[in-house]
């Protein structure tokens, strides 16, 4: 097949443009958000082709894959085509709902018999409203890091991106409690500065900022144990790209990291004082961490396989277009 779809999730993009189809990326001449074109800091195959949006005017399209409200009305005007009328579209849903409204959040795209809304967690299916919209869940499929955990460091892992914007949604303002029990790395967007911000010494807390995937996994891959703090976020695929490295998690016990976490891979609670105690367990024996760590993998590898992710993804695509 022939799909469209725009460069805005770049983890979950990566696995899903591995699959057997050609994937049209839009891109513009300022690279902006509705044209970032290929990947810069993830690898991807040449399947995963750039489009101007004037090619897109004749271009062979056979499904839409739309993952903001605003991209519905830009196919059209790119396409002239209209998604979910001329041709199929599938609204990907990455996000849990942050409109205050909490349970009762309605989804921009509820209520529609034109496509089909398909949420990457459970827990995101649960908690939005989508009227008498369609919906499905395909659960998150990662490349396998190409890394594997040592731990030889007696840090702490995070990743985060926009720590200072998103501050309580991804918990940064619990890194000062674990910046006491080992010193942080912070990887992510944005990151730069975030010591100072925190009011922490340098010796602390050290941000990477933006670096290319396959030097982060690297780099993650020497730390202890890997910090998910998330209060408030979907799934956040580094953190199961950590799983899969086999490093052991200490993470919040909120949205779907209950069900990706299982009881031995690490620590899970909602009690941060736990999570302390657990890191500072994982810092001072790296024997129960590698064995943390083992489980993590297992878990990861048998839940969040590619092969799995796409050959679920490809059964959805053939029923949307094929009917």
């Amino acid at each position: 097949m022939n799909i469209l779809l725009w460069h805005v999730h770049g983890s979950w993009t990566t696995s899903f443009v591995h699959g057997k189809h050609r994937y049209l990326v839009p891109a513009t001449p300022d690279r902006g958000p509705y044209g970032l074109g290929r990947a810069r800091t993830y690898t991807w195959p040449e399947s995963a082709a750039e489009v101007s949006p004037e090619q897109l005017r004749t271009a062979e399209v056979d499904l839409v894959i739309l993952q903001r409200p605003e991209e519905l009305d830009l196919a059209t005007e790119w396409l002239g085509r209209r998604p979910g009328r001329d041709l199929p579209a599938i609204y990907v849903e990455h996000n849990t709902p942050k409109d205050g409204a909490v349970p009762n959040s309605r989804h921009p795209m509820a209520d529609r018999d034109d496509l089909l809304i398909a949420h990457v967690t459970a827990f995101n299916e649960l908690f939005w409203d989508t009227g008498a919209t369609r919906t499905t869940v395909v659960d998150h499929g990662i490349v396998p890091p190409a890394v594997a955990y040592t731990g030889e460091l007696d840090r702490l892992a995070v990743v985060i991106n926009e720590p200072v914007r998103r501050w309580r949604v991804t918990g940064t303002d619990l890194l000062p409690r674990f910046a006491e029990i080992a010193p942080l790395d912070v990887f992510g967007m944005k990151v730069a500065g975030l010591a100072a911000h925190l009011g922490l010494p340098a010796d602390r807390l050290t941000s990477h900022d933006d670096v290319p995937q396959h030097r982060m996994h690297a780099e993650l891959a020497k730390r202890r144990a890997y910090l998910h703090l998330c209060r408030w976020t979907s799934l956040g695929l580094s953190l199961i790209e950590a799983m899969t490295m086999g490093m052991p998690v200490v993470a919040l016990a909120t949205t779907e990291a209950v069900a990706a976490v299982p009881p031995g891979a690490g620590a899970l609670a909602t009690r941060v004082d736990t999570l302390l105690e657990a890191a500072g367990r994982f810092v001072a024996e790296p024997d129960r961490a590698r064995r943390a760590g083992a489980e993590a993998r297992a878990a990861a590898q048998e839940r969040y396989g590619l092969d799995r992710f796409l050959a679920d993804w490809d059964r959805l695509l053939e029923e949307e277009v094929c009917g």
